[in-house]
C-alpha cells in the first residue's frame, strides 16, 4: 500500500500480568452468562489497542474544542437492552435538574443511581445500566438559584424488547462533564444498539467509556492518538477453546467457517477477549476495574476511550475534514469484544480471529509476510484483506486511499469525512459471527406490493435494498392477470417491469416471462431459471427478471403496456436466503385510490427470534421531492397472516391503542431514526414475530393521492 497524507492507525497491544487481590475500586456484577465450560478460572491480562492520527495528518485539522459544540443535527438514539433517552423541556431560570428513574409511576422505588441524580444544566440523559424489555417512568426536578423547583410530569419509556446480546454502557465523569455529553452518549448507545441488533448471545457486555486525552491510568494518550481500547483477554488452552468455539456453531457461517479449523492444534493457546470468552460459553468473567488494570472482581470487559483532542463529530454525515465519532467507537468496541490478531502483540499464541486467516485457497498464513484475508471457507472466498503494514493494526483491514471507496468500520486507515456501520453482512459482523457470537438470523424476508398502476407519475415504484458484501440472487416479478383469480377487481393485464440500481440506470428489463429482453445484466436467457425458482408467474402476460445484485440500493418500476391502467403486484422473492446479504428496508411508491385499489404491502418476517420494525405509511412529504398529487393524509394498518388487524395508526404522533400497541409509540418514532416529516404521515413501531405481515395505506376519508408505503429493519 503506498503512503500518503492520511488518517493512519497504529495499533499497539501490550499484556500485563495477572494482578491477584487488587483493589476493591467495585464489586462483582452478575451477568448472565452461557453455560461455562469450566468452574475454574482462566488467567486474564491486559490487551490495549492503540488508533493513532499520522502525526503529519493531526496537525492539519482544528482540535475537538475548536469544532463548535453539538455541530450537526441531534437525533436521539433507539432504546437498547440496558438504555433508553430520558428528555425533557428547559425550565426558565434552570441551573440544572435532579432525575429520577423508576419502575413504578408513583416513585415507589428508584432504580440504582437515579433518585434525585444531579445531571447538571441539560434537557437530555442516557439512562443506563437497565433490563431488557421493561417500562420505567422518569422524572426531573430543576434547581434554581432560589432552590428546588417542582417535579416534572412522570414520562414512560422502555428498553428493547428483544432478547440477546446486551452490551451495557457506564459514562465516564469525562464524558457526563462534557459539554457535548448528551451527543457523545446518544452516539455510544447508537453504536450500541446496532450490535444488539445483530447478536443473540444471553449474556452482557459491560463496557466503560471514557472522552478524554488520557488513558484510564491517566498517563497522556500520545500526540495523534485517535482512540483507544483496554481489555481483559484470556489464556485458554488450544483444544478447550477451539471445542467451545464448534459446539457454539448456529449459523450457516459457523458451520462453514467450523468445517475450516485446522486438525491439529497451531498454538498451543489461544487468547481470546472476556467477553468473546463467554460468548463461546468459557468462564472468563469482567476483571478490568476504571483504571485499566484486571484483578478479581473487575467490574469492565474493557474500557473504550475517544481522544477528546481530536476533530471528532458525534452526529451524522461528519463533515469535511473531521472524523466520525461513531465509527471509531464501533471499531474500539469490536476490538474488546473480540477482533484482532497476535501479530505483533502475543507471540505465537493466536487470537480467534487468527483462524480464518488464508493467503490462497487451502494455504493459511498467520504471518506479516505475504498476503493474508479473512475467509470462512478455507480461503476459497476472500471476504476482506488484512493489512501487512506494519504501521498499522495487523488484524484490521488493507485499506485504500482516502476517500476509500468501502470505508468499512475495521479499516486500518480511516478518512475524514467518511463513515460506516458494522452489520451482519460486513467483514466485521461475518467475523465476530464466526469468532462465537451468535448473529441473529431473523430478516425482512420476501416483499411485495399491490396498488393501482396508473400512467406518468402514478406508476408503481418498488424500493429495496441488498445488504452485505455478497451478491444476492432474486426474482422480481409484476403480477397483473392472475390477480383476477382471488378477486380482485381492474387487474393490470399486461404488465411490465424494469429494474433500476442506485444510480438509476436501467440494469435489466421484462415484458411478459416466457420472452427474455437480453441487456445490461441479463446476458442469457432466462426462462428455465425462472420456471426452476419456484416463482413462476401464472400468466404469460406476466413479466419477471432474475438477477445477482451486489449490495446496493434498487428500483423496480410497475407499467401497463401502451399506457394501460389496473391494479398489479410487485414482488421481490430471495433466492439465495443463505448467502452473506440480505434484502434490506423495502418500500413501495403508488397512486393509492380507494375501495380495491388502496395501497397495499406485504413482508416475512423470517428467523426464530421476533424482529422490532417501523412501518410507515408517507404522503405530504413527497411534495418536497416534486412528486405531484401527494396523498395528504395517508392512514394505516398493519395485518397478521390471518388478515386479523393488529395495529392502525392516523398521524403518528397520536398513538392509537389496540391489538399489538398497549402504549404511546410517539418518544419511540422520534427515538427510531425514521420519524415521518410531515404529522399528517402515519407510523406504527411493531415487535413482529416470525410470519406474514401486511401493511394497508388509505386516506382519509377516501381521499386520493401519491404515497409510500415502507418497512424499517430496527432490530
Amino acid at each position: 500500500m503506498s503512503r500518503r497524507p492520511g488518517f493512519s492507525i497504529i495499533c499497539s497491544v501490550v499484556f500485563g500480568a495477572f494482578a491477584l487481590g487488587l483493589a476493591t475500586l467495585a464489586g462483582n456484577i452478575s451477568l448472565p452468562q452461557h453455560t461455562v465450560a469450566s468452574s475454574s478460572s482462566f488467567e486474564p491480562s491486559v490487551a490495549t489497542h492503540k488508533t493513532q492520527a499520522a502525526s503529519a495528518l493531526a496537525l492539519q485539522f482544528p482540535s475537538a474544542r475548536e469544532i463548535p459544540t453539538g455541530i450537526g443535527t441531534f437525533s436521539a438514539p433507539p432504546p437498547t437492552r440496558s438504555t433508553f433517552t430520558a428528555s425533557w423541556q428547559s425550565a426558565r431560570g434552570a441551573k440544572g435538574y435532579l432525575l429520577d428513574v423508576s419502575t413504578s409511576d408513583s416513585f415507589s422505588s428508584y432504580v440504582d443511581g437515579y433518585r434525585g441524580l444531579d445531571v447538571g444544566n441539560v434537557t437530555r440523559r442516557v439512562v443506563t445500566g437497565l433490563g431488557p424489555g421493561t417500562t420505567y417512568y422518569y422524572r426531573v426536578r430543576p434547581y434554581t438559584t432560589n432552590g428546588l423547583a417542582s417535579y416534572s410530569q412522570p414520562v414512560r419509556a422502555a428498553t428493547a424488547p428483544t432478547t440477546g446480546l446486551i452490551i451495557n454502557p457506564t459514562f465516564d465523569s469525562s464524558i457526563t462533564n462534557d459539554p457535548d455529553a448528551v451527543a457523545i452518549e446518544a452516539m455510544i448507545s447508537r453504536a450500541i444498539s446496532i450490535y444488539e441488533s445483530l447478536f443473540d448471545d444471553p449474556f452482557t457486555i459491560q463496557i466503560r467509556f471514557r472522552y478524554a486525552t488520557t488513558a484510564p491510568d491517566g498517563t497522556p494518550l500520545p500526540p495523534g492518538t485517535a482512540s483507544q481500547s483496554d481489555f481483559a483477554v484470556y489464556l485458554i488452552a488450544w483444544n478447550t477453546c477451539l471445542n467451545a468455539l464448534i459446539a457454539d456453531a448456529t449459523t450457516s457461517n459457523d458451520n462453514l467457517a467450523n468445517a475450516s479449523l485446522p486438525g491439529s492444534a497451531l498454538s498451543t493457546n489461544i487468547r481470546p477477549s472476556s467477553a468473546n470468552g463467554r460468548a463461546i460459553g468459557l468462564d472468563t468473567p469482567t476483571a478490568m476495574f476504571a483504571d485499566g488494570h484486571v484483578g478479581n472482581g473487575g467490574p469492565y470487559d474493557g474500557i473504550v476511550t475517544l481522544n477528546s483532542a481530536l476533530a471528532y463529530q458525534f452526529t451524522r454525515p461528519p463533515a469535511g475534514g473531521i472524523f466520525d465519532a461513531q465509527r471509531s467507537t464501533e471499531h474500539e468496541i469490536d476490538e474488546l469484544i473480540g477482533l484482532g490478531s497476535h501479530l505483533g502483540q502475543m507471540g505465537n499464541d493466536l487470537r480467534p480471529q487468527d483462524l480464518f486467516s488464508w493467503s490462497s485457497a487451502g494455504v493459511r498464513n498467520t504471518s506479516s509476510s505475504g498476503t493474508r484475508y479473512l475467509s470462512i471457507d478455507s480461503g476459497a472466498t476472500n471476504i476482506v484483506n488484512f493489512s501487512q503494514d506494519p504501521t498499522g493494526d495487523f488484524g484490521d483491514w488493507l485499506s485504500e486511499d482516502c476517500p476509500q471507496t468501502q470505508p468499512y468500520v475495521q479499516n486500518a486507515f480511516i478518512c475524514p469525512g467518511q463513515y460506516s456501520d458494522i452489520s451482519a453482512t460486513s467483514p466485521e459482523g461475518i467475523n465476530l459471527d464466526v469468532v462465537g457470537y451468535d448473529l441473529n438470523q431473523t430478516v425482512l424476508g420476501n416483499i411485495s406490493t399491490r396498488a393501482s398502476v396508473q400512467t406518468g407519475d402514478n406508476v408503481m415504484i418498488g424500493g429495496f435494498i441488498v445488504q452485505g458484501t455478497t451478491p444476492k440472487r432474486v426474482i422480481i416479478r409484476a403480477i397483473g392477470p392472475e390477480l383476477s383469480q382471488y378477486g380482485v377487481p381492474n387487474p393490470l393485464t399486461d404488465p411490465t417491469l424494469e429494474l433500476h440500481d442506485g444510480t438509476g440506470a436501467l440494469i435489466a428489463s421484462n415484458d411478459n416471462w416466457q420472452t427474455t429482453i437480453i441487456g445490461g445484466i441479463i446476458t442469457q436467457d432466462q426462462v428455465q431459471d425462472i420456471q426452476n425458482s419456484g416463482h413462476t408467474p401464472g400468466d404469460s402476460r406476466e413479466s419477471a427478471i432474475i438477477a445477482n445484485l451486489p449490495a446496493g440500493n434498487y428500483t423496480a418500476i410497475v407499467r401497463g403496456v401502451n399506457s394501460t391502467i389496473g391494479v398489479a403486484l410487485v414482488e421481490v422473492y430471495d433466492l439465495s436466503p443463505d448467502v452473506s446479504s440480505i434484502l434490506g428496508n423495502i418500500s413501495t411508491r403508488s397512486l393509492v385510490q380507494t375501495g380495491d385499489n388502496v395501497m397495499i404491502g406485504g413482508f416475512i418476517v423470517q428467523g426464530t427470534t421476533p424482529r422490532s420494525v417501523i412501518i410507515r405509511a408517507i404522503g405530504p412529504e413527497l411534495s418536497q421531492y416534486g412528486v405531484p398529487n401527494p396523498l395528504a393524509n395517508p392512514t394505516l394498518e398493519l395485518h397478521d397472516g390471518n388478515g386479523a388487524l393488529i395495529a392502525s395508526n392516523d398521524n403518528w404522533q397520536t398513538t392509537i391503542i389496540g391489538g399489538i400497541i398497549t402504549q404511546d409509540q410517539v418518544d419511540d418514532i422520534q427515538n427510531s431514526g425514521h420519524a415521518p416529516g410531515d404529522p399528517n404521515e402515519s407510523a406504527i413501531i411493531a415487535n413482529l414475530p416470525p410470519g406474514n405481515y401486511t401493511a394497508i395505506v388509505r386516506g382519509v376519508n377516501n381521499t386520493t393521492g401519491v404515497a409510500l408505503v415502507e418497512a424499517y429493519d430496527l432490530y
